[in-house]
């Protein structure tokens, strides 16, 4: 059941709050995220990025970690993401692997970009042939990698993703 709209608001508050917060302490950008389950907060992320000089240290990841680590699972798809900030690729694409049910934002990516936090060029890129992309990229030894693949295709008890 989704949590009703002033219980949304607050929700979002909070990922406001130490969107601020934490920028202001300095540990990075201004961004804030919360990770709710049945109407609880499970986990509060921020950007942590110039403190840690950890360039994946955003709040959305931040709050999938340690809601990962509360609720003792990978899969957190009984669960929704409050951020202060519509979230970049990186996030997106934790918050995809994660399951989260719902996400909740506060800014626009055109906002983040127009304080000088700009990921289109990563959308950009992303819809490049691998070979014309800004980073080369050059596959190595498929043969010998795909050794693990093959391992755990294999395995009887893998665990699920």
């Amino acid at each position: 059941m989704e949590p009703q709209k002033e219980q949304q608001q607050a929700f979002m508050r909070e990922a406001i709050r130490l969107s601020l917060e934490k920028m202001q302490e300095g540990h990075g950008g201004p961004f804030g995220a919360v990770v709710v389950r049945d109407g609880e907060v499970i986990a509060r992320g921020f950007n942590n990025v110039l403190a840690s000089h950890d360039p994946t240290a955003h709040a959305e990841v931040d709050a999938i970690r340690k809601a990962s680590q509360v609720l003792g699972t990978h899969d957190l798809s009984s669960c929704s993401i409050y951020t202060s900030c519509e979230p970049c690729p990186m996030c997106l694409g934790a918050i995809y692997w994660a399951r989260l049910q719902k996400i909740y934002y506060g800014n626009t990516h055109q906002d983040a970009a127009r304080i000088g936090f700009d990921d289109a060029f990563i959308y950009e890129e992303l819809e490049k042939p691998t070979e014309a992309r800004r980073i080369p990229a050059e596959q190595l030894l498929p043969q010998e990698a795909k050794k693990a693949f093959d391992a755990w295709a294999a395995k009887e008890n893998r665990g699920h993703y």
